[in-house]
């Protein structure tokens, strides 16, 4: 029989007591009243018992009781159980958490909404100089780097920001931020200090051999020439060997140049002006009539521009007069760079389409071509030095495997990113977007 049957049955026999001891009495309605008041004093003190042991946290063991009441207090005891083990199970994860994550070789803080440290690990006590009672303090009233400040305000941590450590600016960090939960990020620092070592010797040395290597060419291109010019032609291999030495010189003339100008975006301080981008690819276009025939050209009703005597295999097409703020050369050698590929690795009769528009908040320069293409997974790898795709050719075609990594750096200067669309057997199409903010009179 349940607890509340046994409540109601003892209920209802005090009342067929008090209807039988009132009926033989005459006092029905006092008993009834007497017996209505005696249950309610009961419950006030059963509540009033009830509500202090629950005041208390319910840690105690409850008190003794009967009927209903020691049912509610078995029940609450058995949650306020549950839940003691559920918190001491959860503190354990949270110690097991904490231990492995102090013992991280990489920095983490727990940002809360407002960028207030909430806990941080050994590692990133060591490398932001941080301290326990720097909890609930704003990160950057503790890393006040300009450069830290703009990325954590700007909430896009898609790439991760470089820079000395507050404690010692010899280590050099590469500085992360991941959202999670509800406002919470986690902050990651590790250490890059030999990466960037690394870099910079790899860098130095480039920089170092690619210069040393211009003398010994230029002398050797010199001879070359002095001894193609001696040459009577009677010997058929003399001819030919002093071809193709010329070649390769000429060959690792344009790899150490390469080399060089990368060098040189790499290190180089940027310095800008406002480059007339129409009249920039209208000569880049003019100066490829020096390998390719004759030219036509169009341009639509917003921007009419004069385009002379240009390639019969280019079609320039500007859609706008806008100009940007850059450094001219650099430019000149990314757009050359997208042409001439263009060129080189389509058909010779085909027409390759250089556009330059507006759309949205993006000026692009789009370089269109009807080539061979490029299989998706090698559109990943095209922009690195020396990468050439694996691809069947009807004809060799010469390169340094450089060309599309200076346009990479060279974008990345103006605050520009190149997006490369292609299907093997079809083309490809280069996209150039350079940002509204660039754009000067």
């Amino acid at each position: 029989m349940g607890v509340w049957q046994k409540e109601l049955i003892t209920g209802l026999l005090l009342f067929l007591v008090v209807s039988i001891v009132g009926g033989i009495t005459g006092f029905f309605m006092p008993l009834a009243l007497v017996l209505t008041l005696g249950i309610l004093i009961r419950q006030l003190y059963q509540i009033n018992r009830f509500e202090r042991w629950i005041r208390t946290g319910g840690r105690a063991k409850y008190p003794k009781t009967s009927g209903v009441w020691e049912e509610i207090y078995y029940h609450v005891y058995r949650i306020k159980k549950n839940e003691k083990k559920r918190k001491k199970k959860l503190g354990k994860m949270v110690d097991q958490f904490r231990q492995s994550t102090e013992a991280l070789p990489d920095a983490a803080v727990v940002l809360g909404p407002n960028d207030e440290i909430e806990w941080a690990n050994k590692a990133a006590r060591e490398v932001f100089g941080l301290q326990f009672s720097d909890k609930g303090q704003r990160i950057p009233n503790l890393i006040r780097f300009p450069e830290f400040i703009r990325y954590l305000k700007s909430g896009n941590y898609n790439e991760a920001v470089i820079l000395p450590s507050p404690v010692n600016n010899r280590i050099t960090l590469a500085v992360r931020i991941i959202t999670y939960g509800a406002g919470l990020r986690l902050l990651l620092a590790q250490d890059v200090t030999q990466l960037k070592k690394m870099e910079r010797m790899r860098k130095d040395f480039v920089a170092n051999v690619s210069h040393e290597l211009r003398t010994p060419l230029t002398v050797l291109k010199g001879y070359l020439e002095t001894l193609q010019d001696m040459d009577d032609g009677l010997s058929p291999l003399l001819t030919t060997s002093f071809q193709q030495m010329h070649g390769q010189t000429e060959r690792m003339q344009h790899l150490v140049d390469d080399l060089l100008l990368l060098t040189r975006l790499e290190t180089q301080q940027k310095k800008t002006e406002c480059v007339n981008i129409p009249a920039l690819l209208s000569q880049i276009c003019k100066e490829a009539d020096t390998l390719h025939g004759k030219a036509s050209a169009s341009a639509d009703a917003l921007y009419q521009h004069s385009m002379d005597n240009l390639p019969a295999r280019i079609e320039l097409i500007l859609e706008c007069d806008v100009n940007i703020m850059g450094e001219e050369q650099e430019l000149r050698s990314a757009f050359t760079n997208l042409l001439g590929n263009a060129l080189k690795y389509s058909p010779d009769d085909s027409v390759v389409k250089i556009r330059w528009y507006r759309s949205g908040d993006s000026i692009i320069l789009d370089v269109e071509d009807h080539g061979e293409g490029i299989a998706a997974a090698d559109i990943p790898r095209v922009t690195e030095r020396f990468y050439r795709s694996e691809v069947k050719r009807v004809k060799k075609v010469g390169g340094t495997g450089l060309g599309l990594a200076i346009v990479k750096h060279v974008l990345m200067r103006h605050d520009a990113k190149l997006n490369i669309t292609s299907e093997l057997g079809k083309g490809s199409c280069f996209g150039c977007y350079f940002p509204v903010k660039r754009v000067c009179n």
